[in-house]
C-alpha cells in the first residue's frame, strides 16, 4: 500500500504536480580561496630567505565588477557537483589542476551578488610555492599572486547577562607590484549561555569584488588554525630542509615572528634528522616523520 500525504497524494503523484518554478531558487556558485608560501623579494641576514604568504587572485572580464581583482569561481552547472564545479573553474580560470580543495563555508549574505540570489560555496587551499606559475582564462582577463597581509587592528569585549560579545577588527592588504587593495574586516563573537554564534562583516573594502573580502578573512583564519594544530606546513617542505626554513613558513602563514625555542618544541616529534647539513648555511638537516 503506497503512502499518501494530508492531500491524499502519493510521492508520484506529487512529483508529477510538482512544479520546482513557484518558488524562487538561488543561483550556486564555487569560489576558491588558493594560498601559496613563497621567498619573499628581501633576504634575511641569516642566509634563510624570509617566506610571505600568497593569494591568488583573478582580474575580472565581465560585469559586475568588471576590472576588480576577486577569487577564481563561477557558477555550478546543473550536471555537476559543487566539489566539480570549483575544480572546473580553477583550472579555467587559472591553470590550476589536481588541486586538494577543503571546503571552507557557504557564504549566504542577502544582496552579496547585484546579478540575484547567489548563494557562494566555497573551498580553500594551501600550495607549493613550484605551482605559482598560473595562467588566465575563461572570462578572467588576468591571474595574479598577491602578498598577503591580515592583523588585528582592535579588540572589544562587552559582558551581556549570561554571556558576552567580543568583537576584533583586522585589515587585510593584499599587494602585486604597484597594485594594493585594502580591506577591514570585523569578526564578533557573541556567545550566551546555550549558544554561541560568529559574525563576520566587511566595514571598508577597497578593490576585492562581492564579498570577497570576508571570505579571504575566513579561509586565513581556518588556514592559521590549521597551521597550529595539525602537520599542513609540513606539506610545503621539500625532501630534506633545515629547522630555520621551515620556521619561516610556519611565521609566513601565521603572519608573525615564534621564538626559537617554542618553534622547536611545537615540531618536535614531527621531523626526525637526517644526519646531514646544509650546503649555504651548514645547519642540521631534517625530514617529515614518516607518520606525517
Amino acid at each position: 500500500m503506497e503512502i499518501v500525504d494530508r492531500n491524499g497524494l502519493t510521492e508520484r503523484a506529487f512529483l508529477e504536480q510538482y512544479r520546482a518554478g513557484d518558488y524562487e531558487r538561488p543561483s550556486v556558485a564555487a569560489d576558491m580561496v588558493i594560498f601559496a608560501v613563497a621567498d619573499a623579494d628581501q633576504g634575511e641576514d641569516s642566509g634563510f630567505p624570509e617566506k610571505e604568504l600568497r593569494l591568488l587572485l583573478i582580474r575580472r572580464g565581465g560585469h559586475p565588477f568588471l576590472g576588480k581583482w576577486a577569487l577564481p569561481g563561477g557558477f555550478v552547472q546543473p550536471d555537476e557537483t559543487a566539489d566539480q564545479a570549483a575544480a572546473r573553474e580553477l583550472s579555467e580560470e587559472t591553470g590550476l589542476n589536481d588541486v586538494y580543495l577543503e571546503q571552507l563555508g557557504v557564504f549566504s549574505d542577502v544582496g552579496r551578488d547585484p546579478r540575484t540570489w547567489v548563494i557562494s560555496c566555497s573551498y580553500m587551499a594551501l600550495v607549493s610555492s613550484g605551482r605559482l606559475q598560473v595562467q588566465a582564462g575563461d572570462d578572467a582577463q588576468d591571474a595574479a599572486w598577491f602578498k598577503l597581509s591580515y592583523r588585528q587592528l582592535a579588540e572589544h569585549k562587552e559582558q551581556l547577562d549570561k554571556g558576552y560579545v567580543q568583537a576584533w577588527t583586522y585589515e587585510l592588504k593584499l599587494s602585486n607590484g604597484g597594485e594594493e587593495l585594502k580591506a577591514v574586516i570585523s569578526r564578533t563573537v557573541t556567545a550566551r549561555l546555550h549558544s554561541k554564534s560568529v559574525a563576520y562583516s566587511v566595514q571598508l573594502n577597497d578593490g576585492l569584488a562581492f564579498d570577497h573580502a570576508k571570505i579571504i578573512a575566513c579561509a586565513i583564519e581556518r588556514l592559521r588554525k590549521q597551521t597550529l594544530d595539525s602537520d599542513i606546513a609540513l606539506h610545503l617542505m621539500p625532501e630534506q630542509f633545515t629547522l630555520p626554513e621551515l620556521q619561516q613558513v610556519y611565521e609566513g602563514i601565521l603572519g608573525e615572528k615564534l621564538p626559537v625555542g617554542e618553534f622547536e618544541r611545537r615540531v618536535e616529534g614531527m621531523v626526525v634528522e637526517t644526519g646531514e647539513y646544509s650546503h649555504d648555511a651548514g645547519q642540521v638537516c631534517f625530514h617529515v616523520r614518516k607518520e606525517f
